[in-house]
């Protein structure tokens, strides 16, 4: 897959009906465009998505999330991963799925889905579907998701007597993070 932010794009109707694409691509992105070449020159159907632009958190945000992570899991003498989980839980992004209970279906979305759990069960026209909350890693988090999540984590470890970034820093943090922005 090939990411490639731009600000403008056009559409024309070709005399056939149908229709020619076109996006303005930044010089920035120069290296992309071989790469890009050379999957519109296979010979197989692609796809192409375009959405709003968000931007992904820092690597800062992330270092800073984890940080704090490992302090509270040491205080709580519990595992990192158990902690991020909880964290994910309480101020993550997630979404519910229901899933028709039969051949083994359930079992195998639930290994194949990293964060996730069951909550609850329904029968609908004879059928027991199970529900499953689906939580979406930090590393999709865009800017607001990660400052909502870190904020969480930071009143965590504050109730911890964990010393944290002063409130300054963490906004100096988040106005960094608006600046990174197209």
């Amino acid at each position: 897959m090939i990411e490639l932010p731009f600000t403008k794009g056009k559409i024309t109707r070709e005399f056939n009906g149908n229709f020619d694409v076109t996006v303005e691509v930044s010089k920035e992105y120069s290296n992309s465009m071989e790469e890009l070449n050379e999957l519109f020159n296979e010979d197989c159907a692609k796809v192409a998505k375009i959405d709003k632009y968000h931007k992904k958190r820092s690597l800062n945000s992330n270092n800073y999330a984890w940080t704090l992570i490992t302090q509270i899991a040491d205080v709580l003498r519990t595992s990192k991963e158990e902690v991020y989980l909880t964290m994910l839980k309480r101020y993550g992004q997630s979404s519910v799925v229901s899933i028709e209970d039969r051949d083994n279906i359930v079992e195998t979305f639930k290994k194949s889905i990293k964060y996730c759990e069951e909550f609850g069960q329904s029968v609908l026209n004879g059928k027991n579907f199970i529900h499953l909350k689906v939580f979406m890693g930090s590393s999709e988090f865009d800017t607001k998701q990660m400052a909502i999540f870190i904020d969480g984590i930071v009143s965590e470890a504050t109730e911890l007597k964990i010393p944290t970034m002063t409130p300054d820093e963490i906004q100096k943090l988040k106005d960094m993070w608006k600046s990174n922005a197209i």
